[in-house]
C-alpha cells in the first residue's frame, strides 16, 4: 500500500533547514469567494484558480516592488510544456489596481496567468504578514539580482514615471506561495517575511510536481561541440 504523503504546511529557513512557527492553519474555504480581477477588470472568485486542477499561486507586494518583479522575471522563465506537463497551473496575484496588470507583464516578460485582489481580502484572510521582519536566518532570495539600495530607488523612479502615479498596492504588505488544488486542498503555503523571502522556484516547483529542472541563472551557456 502506498504512503500516504500528508501536505506540507509549515515556513522551512531556507538557509539552515530550520522550521520557523507555521503560519495558522491555511483554509481556502474562507477565501474561495473573494473575487480576484484580470487585466480587463473582469471579477472571478478565487477557487476557480485551483477548484479543477492543482494551483502554484504566488502573491506579490506590490507592481512597484523590485524584489517582485525580478522574481516574477523568473517565473517568466519556466517553460511552458513543464507546466502543462505536470497540468500546473501557474499564478501571480497582485494587491494593485486591474490596470496595472498588463504593463507588469510587459515588463517581466511573465506570460502566464495574473490577477490582483485590490482590496487584500486574501492577504487578509489567510493572514499574509504586514511590515517587515528579518531573522537570523534569513537568506535573500535567489531571485533577487538588485542591491537594497538601487533597488528602491528603481521602484521609486518607475512610481515616478508612471502615467497613473500610485504606489501599485500596500507597500507595507508581505506576500507567498501556496500551492492547492485539486478542490480546497493544501499542499504546501509559504508566507513571505520580507522583501527577500521569497520562496526558491526550483522548490516550489519540485513540490508541485514539476520534473524538469529550470536554470534561473543569468549565466551565459557553455556549449561543447
Amino acid at each position: 500500500m502506498a504512503e500516504t504523503v500528508s501536505p506540507i504546511t509549515r515556513q522551512v529557513c531556507k538557509e539552515s533547514g530550520d522550521l520557523r512557527p507555521p503560519p495558522a492553519d491555511v483554509r481556502l474555504e474562507d477565501v474561495e469567494d473573494c473575487l480576484i480581477y484580470d487585466r480587463h477588470g473582469a471579477s472571478i472568485p478565487f477557487k476557480s484558480l485551483y477548484q479543477d486542477r492543482k494551483s502554484v499561486m504566488i502573491f506579490v507586494r506590490n507592481f512597484l516592488c523590485y524584489s517582485c518583479r525580478e522574481y516574477v522575471e523568473d517565473l517568466s522563465k519556466i517553460p511552458r510544456e513543464a507546466l502543462e506537463g505536470a497540468d500546473i497551473r501557474m499564478v501571480v496575484i497582485g494587491q494593485s489596481a486591474h490596470h496595472h496588470i498588463e504593463s507588469f507583464c510587459a515588463l517581466t516578460g511573465y506570460p502566464y496567468e495574473m490577477y490582483v485582489d485590490p482590496e487584500r481580502c486574501i492577504y487578509q484572510k489567510l493572514g499574509m504578514k504586514r511590515e517587515e521582519k528579518f531573522t537570523d536566518c534569513a537568506k535573500p532570495s535567489p531571485h533577487v539580482k538588485s542591491g537594497v539600495f538601487m533597488g528602491q530607488l528603481k521602484s521609486v523612479w518607475r512610481a515616478m514615471s508612471s502615467p497613473a502615479f500610485d504606489f501599485q498596492g500596500d507597500l507595507h504588505q508581505q506576500g507567498g506561495a501556496i500551492i492547492a488544488g485539486p478542490g480546497p486542498q493544501v499542499h504546501f503555503t509559504h508566507f513571505d517575511m520580507n522583501r527577500l523571502d521569497h520562496m526558491p522556484i526550483t522548490w516550489l516547483l519540485q513540490l508541485a510536481g514539476v520534473q524538469e529542472t529550470v536554470d534561473f541563472s543569468n549565466k551565459p551557456k557553455i556549449i561543447h561541440v
